[in-house]
């Protein structure tokens, strides 16, 4: 029996999905007040449980020899990003700690490329680039930084069989949240994204992730970790992307991240007074969007044999579920 957190969301349900096509037998820790929409019609043991409810953890856990822990707070705007820290950082080391106490044999740690150092330009960072915690802009970074060094020192000093893996910007099916990217889809599809800013991205389809994920578990070395990547695209070569799969127009005006910083205030600030939704510009997503998240996945194909389809196929599909769902009008 194997462990999934996450299985909800979107990259948990792929992986979900992957483990089952492997034949293994799933458990999934859910919230109770989860959308369980993604685990419809699917052969998996629920274990109600929550990552900030650690009384919920060893029972989930009993018989278990394998753990994927794919679950996180993935919002780049939070009023408080207290919870944010208590599930990435908190959840994440007491969920390991009482995986190592249950004996479980192998655990997949989902990292993120958003702790990884980023090279100035169009240059390609990997698993060494240097980085520092001062490198981290906004909460979801900081809370995910802090964790993987967390992970490190329960490798380190307890010796837990844990294999990380840094996905980069998963795009596809199932995005029912959907996350910050998948938003930036549905708006460009639906012809409300006028103009583009000088950024970049690395895209990968979200079933060759989760594919990533079950090669570094079955492949990894344990302590090691592997960049989950695709392609490397400039935010105007993706929305041009979407504009030739949907039939519309690509933005031809390039605004100057200083510009939208001023609206990215007033936007926070009025989601903060009215209780609203994530704001579409966050201020921390247009500092991050200043450097070109650009990353090699060579170490993941060299020593586990990912091999990720193009961008393309990841846009299309993406764009297909979001309009047969009602996302796109």
């Amino acid at each position: 029996m194997i462990l999934l957190t996450g299985a909800t969301g979107f990259v948990g349900s792929a992986v979900l999905r992957k483990l089952l096509e492997r034949g293994h037998s799933v458990r999934a820790l859910v919230r109770p007040s989860s959308d369980s929409s993604n685990l419809e019609g699917l052969s998996v043991d629920i274990a109600e449980g929550d990552l900030q409810a650690p009384e919920t953890l060893k029972p989930a856990l009993q018989g278990c020899t394998g753990l994927f822990h794919v679950a996180a707070d993935y919002r780049l705007w939070a009023p408080d990003p207290r919870p944010m820290f208590q599930a990435n950082v908190d959840g994440t080391r007491i969920l390991l700690a009482t995986a190592g106490d249950c004996g479980v044999e192998r655990i997949v740690y989902t990292s993120s490329v958003a702790v990884l150092g980023i090279l100035p330009g169009d240059g390609l960072a990997d698993e060494e680039t240097p980085v520092t915690f001062g490198d981290m802009i906004g909460p979801y970074k900081q809370s995910k930084f802090l964790a993987e060094q967390e992970v490190r020192k329960l490798v380190e000093d307890r010796g837990l069989p844990v294999v990380i893996v840094n996905p980069s910007t998963p795009i596809g099916p199932r995005d029912i949240k959907p996350t910050p990217t998948g938003r930036m889809i549905v708006e460009a599809a639906s012809g409300r994204m006028p103009a583009y800013v000088d950024t970049g991205l690395n895209v990968a389809h979200v079933d060759d992730v989760a594919e990533g994920h079950l090669l570094a578990f079955e492949k990894g070395v344990i302590g090691e970790r592997y960049v989950l990547g695709g392609q490397n695209m400039t935010l105007r070569e993706i929305l041009a992307a979407i504009a030739d799969i949907t039939g519309g127009k690509a933005p031809r005006m390039k605004i100057p991240h200083d510009l939208i910083l001023p609206f990215a205030w007033l936007a926070e600030g009025w989601a903060r007074m009215t209780g609203g939704r994530e704001p579409f510009a966050t201020v921390d997503g247009l500092k991050m969007a200043k450097k070109k998240m650009f990353f090699s996945h060579a170490k993941a194909c060299r020593d586990l044999g990912y091999d990720p389809r193009p961008a393309k196929h990841a846009l299309s599909d993406a764009v297909t579920w979001f309009r047969e769902h009602g996302y796109i009008s």
